[in-house]
């Protein structure tokens, strides 16, 4: 351990938690074993993973919604929701690199998400 404190390690937690929330895994996942982390399991798996969590997502935020009108709901919000699915987990990488200096800047990260919000919201 023995390393100095800096907002790099703020970085690094924040992106590691990203990939966390959105793909359901933790980095101590069985199936991130002989060297697999969850850093570079999302960066090798990033264009399938996307479609079948968005499914996921769209599927668990529409349970109040009749299976007529989920179908409807999916179609309209999936193409959105995957490229939003997509900047998120990119983001979530590059805060997460092994080298501490070439994380992206938090406050660069902040305006992306800001961005992915009036996106969606907008």
């Amino acid at each position: 351990m023995g390393s100095e404190v800096s907002t790099y390690g703020d970085v690094y937690s924040f992106g590691v938690l990203l990939l966390e929330m959105f793909t359901g895994k933790r980095p101590t996942d069985h199936m991130l074993s002989h060297g697999l982390n969850l850093h570079n399991y999302v960066k090798a798996s990033l264009p399938k993973c996307v479609s079948e969590i968005s499914k996921s997502l769209l599927q668990e935020g529409g349970t109040n919604v009749t299976k007529t009108h989920m179908h409807s709901l999916l179609s309209m919000r999936a193409a959105k929701t995957e490229e939003c699915l997509t900047v998120i987990l990119g983001i979530g990488i590059a805060c997460s690199v092994e080298s501490p200096t070439n994380r992206t800047d938090i406050s660069d990260v902040a305006s992306e998400l800001q961005s992915i919000r009036r996106s969606l919201l907008g």
